[in-house]
């Protein structure tokens, strides 16, 4: 097999990723006869695929912004969304256990520490081996409104903090375009060390971490979660579905109703998905009362 050369295997490496934050996550070979008229068909792929209201907390904006700025231009016409047949996954998904009756401990503050200190310096599975920091989570522990996203990247592992690069800075606009503040919302992850390359985490590596993620949501309990990308979605549900089967709609995950909507990541690299996005938003906005601009 020749060696492909660096320039090309960051174009192709880049392209994986625009892929992946589509939900195109899985490529199957298809047999080909050589010897027919048609052209070889094109790979299957497999698309990854999330919420009732609980009482009011101070704190939480009531007018949203608009997006019609330089970052957000909803003018643009999305693109089409295929979906294909479910496929099993290869490997098992956490199951999550039910959703426990109250808070684990009157103050949500101390509850979190308790998770933080159990999580510990994790060896838990081989991600510990190439991360810097455990990245555990940003917010209001009585936030109303959960984001939760896939992984650390590289500016998030070295500060410990989720989402405080490049797709951090658009998702704080995002949060800011719905009428609200960052340190009125919590945001955390599927998986808190950074996957080498920004690869998508192994089931094992998945189901190891979200055992404290579900601890984190049943503490804080948010009214809804917004799950960025397709990652979050699959193990949030606790299966696969193509996000565009699982946009437009409230799920239900632990108490909380859930959005699903593109990683920010992802609409860096197809801004044209910005316009989709919002209108997700839009729905977590109704689902907490929040008032949704109109357009100029």
């Amino acid at each position: 097999m020749p060696t492909l050369d660096p320039a090309t295997r960051q174009a192709l490496a880049a392209r994986l990723r625009f892929y992946r934050d589509l939900g195109l996550t899985e490529f199957y070979r298809r047999p080909v006869d050589l010897q027919a008229n048609d052209e070889p068909g094109a790979p299957s792929t497999n698309n990854l695929g999330a919420p009732g209201p609980g009482s009011p907390r101070s704190g939480l904006g009531s007018r949203g912004g608009d997006l019609a700025s330089e970052t957000w231009d909803s003018t643009s016409p999305s693109l089409p969304h295929h979906q294909e047949p479910t496929i099993p996954p290869r490997k098992p998904i956490f199951t999550p256990t039910d959703v426990p009756a109250a808070v684990l401990t009157a103050d949500r503050v101390a509850a979190l520490r308790i998770i933080r200190e159990e999580i510990g310096d994790c060896t838990r599975c081989a991600l510990h081996k190439g991360r810097n920091k455990i990245v555990f989570a940003d917010g209001s522990p009585d936030a109303r409104l959960m984001f939760i996203g896939e992984g650390p990247g590289a500016d998030e592992d070295a500060q410990g903090l989720p989402f405080v690069g490049k797709a951090g800075q658009l998702l704080n606009n995002m949060i800011a375009a719905m009428g609200l503040k960052r340190e009125e919302v919590y945001i955390a992850n599927v998986v808190k060390c950074r996957p080498p390359g920004n690869r998508t985490p192994e089931p094992e590596e998945a189901n190891t971490c979200l055992p404290f993620l579900f601890r984190q949501i049943d503490v804080v309990r948010p009214e809804v979660i917004v799950a960025l990308g397709a990652t979050a979605s699959t193990y949030l549900l606790g299966q696969r579905q193509p996000l565009a089967a699982l946009r437009g709609r409230v799920h239900s995950v632990r108490g909380s109703k859930l959005i699903v909507t593109y990683h920010p990541a992802f609409l860096l690299r197809d801004p044209r998905q910005k316009k989709e996005a919002w209108t997700d938003l839009q729905i977590a906005m109704r689902e907490l009362g929040l008032e949704v601009p109109a357009r100029s």
